[in-house]
């Protein structure tokens, strides 16, 4: 392994092989708003908030009416569907392919594929979309825990207007899917500690990134504000 290119260790490609390993986690805000906001917009379905309009003792909603049930599965159902479209444009790639190696391969001194891992169910597809659905979670949850912390900082939701809080809105969902990423998906390169310097240098961009995919979000339709 030492006497092989690893991507890993750039501080210019690592950032970019984390995200696009995460591409399933960093995208599936926007699967969120699908769920949560445009299929109930288009065929009537209730929409669940997750507090159930629960209100705590400072005053403030729990999590508010921009958290709900259809946005969290969505999220997490739309990060397996990416991570299957990650996996159909990277599969077989080489690790001097970087930074879009599949997901589900494994790179070093014994690369192949994760078939005796846990999330191997229902073929390499069916992998793919386990994995993705794990990403999708993670940042949904760290996307809720976000929402609780600025609920409880008096950052409240007006209408469809939400609060600006660059850091609340940004670190907890990318930190939640590393985390997800590296303690349920390995022995896959998703759930390498390689990443490690990557994911670090990629927390640091991840602002400016959720802000560009936001804003193109707002000029598509899908969000009502641009942040």
């Amino acid at each position: 392994m030492s006497s092989e290119y690893v991507p890993w260790d750039s501080p210019i490609i690592a950032p970019l092989l984390v995200l696009w390993l995460y591409l399933p986690g960093y995208l599936s805000n926007t699967a969120a708003m699908l769920g949560g906001k445009w299929i109930p917009d288009m065929t009537g379905l209730p929409v669940k908030p997750i507090d159930g309009g629960k209100v705590l003792g400072d005053g403030n909603r729990m999590l508010g009416d921009g958290k709900t049930w259809n946005g969290f599965i969505g999220g997490t159902l739309g990060g397996g569907l990416l991570c299957i479209l990650t996996h159909a444009i990277a599969s077989g790639n080489h690790i001097g392919s970087a930074p879009f190696l599949d997901p589900l391969g494994t790179y070093g001194s014994s690369s192949g594929v994760v078939e005796e891992a846990w999330f191997w169910l229902g073929g390499e597809w069916g992998a793919a979309f386990v994995m993705g659905c794990v990403l999708g979670f993670g940042c949904m949850l760290g996307d809720s825990v976000g929402s609780f912390i600025k609920r409880r900082r008096g950052h409240k939701r007006e209408g469809d207007v939400s609060s600006k809080a660059p850091l609340l809105d940004t670190l907890p969902f990318a930190i939640f899917a590393f985390l997800f990423g590296l303690l349920f998906l390995s022995p896959s390169i998703v759930g390498s500690s390689d990443l490690l310097l990557g994911m670090a240098l990629l927390l640091v961009l991840t602002p400016i990134i959720h802000r560009a995919f936001n804003l193109l979000g707002y000029r598509l339709g899908l969000k009502s504000v641009p942040y």
